[in-house]
């Protein structure tokens, strides 16, 4: 008998050195409204661009990619 379930999203970031994981606020939101979402606590996510997704360990995997680079 096949059994369909509805994978988990998972959103992360890279932070200097650190990748961050971040919950799904809502599975009805797009990974668009999701990253609109996590700008208001994290501001280094209004130049993001999002990648994936991906699918990986039972789960959607979403990247959200900063443009901030060094000047020069």
């Amino acid at each position: 008998m096949l059994v369909a379930t509805q994978l988990q999203r998972v959103f992360s970031f890279k932070e200097k050195e650190h990748v961050i994981q971040l919950a799904d606020p809502s599975p009805s939101f797009s990974p668009e409204a999701v990253l609109n979402f996590y700008a208001q606590t994290y501001p280094i996510l209004t130049t993001a661009n999002i990648q994936g997704p991906v699918i990986s360990n039972d789960a959607v995997q979403y990247t959200f990619v900063t443009q901030i680079g060094t000047k020069g």
